[in-house]
């Protein structure tokens, strides 16, 4: 797929025909992992239906023909042969796993192949080796907005800490080395940072209160387990900023898991990655049902999926989630409630 400038894609978006796909339609299997999530009978303005697929943290390696490679492509090509086909695709954080340009070009290479636009934001592995640079030369801005059929659609960076690395004289390579860890208790916690919040207000001043919203974060919009950065420290000034709206989607990567909560208008999903499951973190969740089984660490695609979501008129309705192998539950396989 050639490159879309962003102008193009907006030009997409408002274009695209509407795409209707009906959740249950396909049982998750070992072969098809791909789910559908209804949205419809929401008190929110009714708009034009559309698809959007999601992937997240492929974590790939510079290293030729890694099996992680192959999950993505995997991924890729599952949602190019679905029909009707996704509108676009968003993908939320953690293309490489060090930040190396060259693991940054594959994923991009990779997500090429994608017969429909998408949009990518940062994770914590795409971004501290450079601060981002190599990642920005090849997918753009770090945050961004559009309108789609009806809906407001907004990524943003949600891995960004404090400096801690000037002082104690750390390279690059060693900065990123501690980024890599999933306990760096000596990076600080994670945000999007007062010059997002200040976008973001402007952003969605003059929208009105009954416009859909879906807002794409690399780490959960709520404090589920600090330790390992599943949360994200200003996540109460985005939603207090989005607290105008009648109903707003949160989708995020890192958690490697299905997760769910609830936080006022806001209701939040959790993605499966196409690399590794983590487990769960020993804390009480709002809703324990609803989460995978235990992996098989005999199965290398065990816990691994992707997503793609049905935004009907009224949205609201259910997400699906569809792994590599028969991992989900009987109450995740029906969908969650979004």
């Amino acid at each position: 797929m050639k490159k879309i400038s962003r102008r193009d894609f907006m030009g997409y978006s408002m274009k695209a025909g509407a795409a209707t796909m009906f959740t249950g339609i396909l049982a998750p299997t070992a072969t098809s992992f791909f789910g559908y999530g209804g949205i419809a009978e929401a008190a929110t303005r009714k708009i034009k239906p559309f698809t959007f697929a999601v992937l997240t943290d492929a974590h790939l390696y510079d290293i030729k023909n890694h099996k992680f490679d192959g999950f993505l492509e995997k991924a890729v090509d599952d949602i190019n042969k679905l029909k009707p086909r996704p509108d676009m695709v968003l993908y939320a954080g953690d293309i490489g796993q060090s930040g190396k340009e060259a693991e940054l070009l594959k994923g991009k290479k990779i997500l090429d192949k994608l017969k429909m636009p998408y949009k990518v934001i940062p994770g914590e592995h795409d971004y501290y080796l450079d601060m981002g640079k190599a990642w920005r030369g090849l997918f753009g801005d770090e945050h961004w907005s559009f309108d789609h059929n009806g809906a407001h659609i907004i990524g943003m960076n949600s891995i960004l800490v404090p400096d801690f690395w000037s002082m104690a004289g750390l390279t690059p390579k060693e900065r990123m080395g501690r980024m890599e860890e999933l306990e760096c208790h000596r990076c600080g916690l994670w945000g999007v940072g007062d010059k997002q919040l200040e976008w973001l207000k402007k952003d969605v001043k003059n929208l009105s209160a009954d416009t859909p919203v879906v807002i794409m974060t690399h780490s959960p919009l709520w404090n589920y387990y600090p330790r390992w950065n599943f949360q994200t420290h200003d996540a109460p000034e985005i939603l207090a900023i989005l607290s105008k709206f009648e109903k707003v989607v949160a989708i995020h990567g890192h958690v490697h898991q299905v997760v769910y909560n609830k936080m006022g208008n806001t209701v939040s999903a959790g993605l499966l990655s196409t690399s590794w499951p983590w487990p769960y973190p020993p804390v009480d969740l709002p809703y324990p049902d609803i989460r995978m089984n235990r992996v098989d660490p005999g199965d290398f695609e065990d816990g691994l999926g992707g997503h793609t979501l049905d935004v009907t008129a009224g949205f609201d309705g259910t997400m699906n989630y569809r792994a590599f192998s028969d991992l989900l539950p009987a109450n995740v396989k029906r969908g969650i409630k979004l």
